[in-house]
């Protein structure tokens, strides 16, 4: 089984944390502002249903590829507690460190969706919100699922250490699978996969509508994943992260 690591406070002032904790602030409010950026601008267009989905969808594949790429050997690219609290259950990053990413996403989501608001003259913000006809358990289970997807193809592409082949393609294809699960979810649950991401919009417009879901969805979705992934596909020669790095 994996070790999880919790931690010590002490991170928070540790140079290699505070350098990741910003990159990861910057990479998250550029994912943000440009997937929420091109939902406004579908509404502003007033494009069709399919013709904004395709347009959303696009245009999260390409953000979370390219920011995950810049913030990779940096802060990991996370962009989304989801894929945080996978990588924690499996070892990979402490667990004050992930509360200390979790928080640094929800308010680079929050700055990128205010910015956003300003920008555009006061735009109404959308929100992930349920279509109308499914009830909260749907909802949760659409979120874990497509959550489930996208964390399973961070840690088989780029996390498992026989993927070597594939890690240089593995940040792409991440990128991929957010786009393919917008374009399969997009019109029933929102298809957020990501609690910092759906926190923003919901901050600015103050409509909290379903929020919750997307919070418990995606986590559920997120920590199921990384326990999958780690403890029964990945075999390594070492442990990701002792519990000897929590006394550093």
């Amino acid at each position: 089984m994996a070790k999880i690591a919790l931690g010590t406070s002490r991170e928070v002032t540790q140079p290699d944390c505070i350098q990741a904790l910003v990159v990861e602030f910057i990479v998250t409010f550029l994912f943000v502002f440009a997937g929420v950026g091109s939902a406004m601008a579908a509404g502003k267009a007033e494009a069709s249903p399919v013709v904004g989905l395709l347009f959303v969808g696009t245009t999260h594949a390409f953000a979370a590829a390219v920011m995950i790429a810049a913030g990779f050997n940096i802060s990991g690219g996370h962009l989304n507690p989801a894929v945080t609290i996978g990588l924690a259950v499996g070892g990979h990053i402490t667990v004050v460190r992930s509360l200390l990413y979790w928080f640094v996403q929800c308010a680079a989501s929050a700055a990128a969706s205010f910015l956003l608001y300003y920008l555009t003259a006061g735009l109404a913000t959308p929100i992930h919100t349920l279509a109308k006809g499914m009830d909260p358990l749907q909802g949760i289970l659409m979120e874990v699922v497509l959550t489930f997807s996208l964390i399973f193809t961070v840690y088989t592409t780029m996390v498992d250490p026989k993927k070597g082949p594939l890690q240089g393609q593995g940040i792409l294809l991440v990128g991929l699978v957010v786009g393919a699960n917008i374009f399969a979810g997009g019109l029933f649950s929102g298809a957020s996969m990501n609690p910092a991401r759906s926190f923003g919009p919901a901050l600015v417009s103050g409509d909290w509508t379903d929020h919750w879901i997307y919070w418990v969805g995606p986590l559920i979705g997120g920590a199921l994943a990384g326990l999958i992934c780690e403890n029964f596909f990945i075999v390594r020669s070492h442990v990701p992260l002792s519990r000897d790095d929590e006394d550093v």
